[in-house]
């Protein structure tokens, strides 16, 4: 029998409040659209639930940061229980040992199985040019420290926050470790670079899922935010490095397919990269 499972990458838009509980029922609106299709686990993009704040010095932030249990992410896990839909939900993490860039992992009978931070922290120079913004994503965020896979539903998945995809060794550790999905949370702008930005945005999402045998769902913010303008264009790839679906660079949208997991390990048997891998020869990658 096969192993067939729908999934959904929710493409939000722009936030223009501080207040994270005003996105809330945009969320709840989502997750009763992805239920009305039948969807099992859906992915929101990174930190989606606030104004993408890391491309400004804010030094008062604690707005932008809670805990799992808190009021901002009660009712959206709340509606997904009850409606039976698994979360890769994106936060900002406030946590005993600092702030995090976390994906908070919950099945679709609620029960928490984990969390995924962000383990590759950016920042980038700001320029003059027209949304030349930079990021100070350093000031704000401790890196992850693991790359967990989860169990959710009977399915393998990983999480790669948005920078982590541009690392192909966060993604393969995710395969060798059995993760049949993995699910990315991006907020990817275009900067100042508009043209070479949406050229090589699908490039390491298309990589990822070919070079591992997996299929990745990368859910992408949308719309004009400030000066800065997020691309959309929210993507499901499937294990053979091939498109299955894109969502515009316009508005919001809820991408879903449904994805054969029988077909993760045809296609390793078709391309056997765990046969033919020379894991000793590739020390000098994970040296310090």
């Amino acid at each position: 029998m096969a192993r067939t499972i729908k999934v959904a990458a929710a493409q939000t838009g722009s936030v223009e409040s501080d207040d994270m509980m005003s996105t809330v029922p945009r969320a709840l609106g989502m997750i009763d659209e992805a239920a009305r299709q039948g969807v099992k686990i859906m992915t929101f993009c990174e930190l989606f639930l606030s104004p993408f704040f890391p491309n400004q010095l804010i030094e008062d932030n604690d707005r932008f940061f809670t805990e799992p249990t808190g009021p901002v992410l009660s009712p959206i896990l709340e509606r997904a229980r009850s409606l039976g839909v698994a979360l890769v939900l994106p936060f900002g993490e406030r946590a005993n040992t600092g702030n995090y860039n976390s994906a908070l992992i919950v099945d679709s009978s609620g029960k928490v199985q984990g969390v995924y931070r962000k383990t590759h922290i950016p920042a980038y120079f700001p320029n003059q040019q027209a949304g030349g913004t930079g990021s100070y994503e350093k000031f704000y965020f401790t890196p992850g420290g693991s790359l967990p896979v989860f169990e959710v539903d009977g399915v393998r998945i990983g999480v790669q926050i948005c920078n982590d995809r541009l690392y192909p060794e966060g993604s393969r550790v995710l395969a060798l470790s059995g993760a049949e999905i993995i699910f990315m949370p991006i907020a990817y702008s275009v900067y100042a670079n508009p043209e070479h930005r949406n050229s090589i945005w699908e490039l390491a999402l298309r990589s990822r899922a070919f070079e591992n045998g997996v299929y990745v769902v990368a859910a992408n913010k949308v719309g004009v935010e400030g000066v800065r303008r997020h691309l959309g264009r929210s993507m499901i790839v499937d294990p053979q490095g091939m498109k299955m679906a894109e969502a515009s660079n316009e508005q919001e949208e809820l991408l879903v397919r449904e994805l054969d997991l029988d077909v993760v390990s045809a296609y390793r048997k078709k391309f056997p990269w765990w046969r033919d891998r020379r894991p000793e020869l590739y020390g000098a990658i994970s040296q310090a």
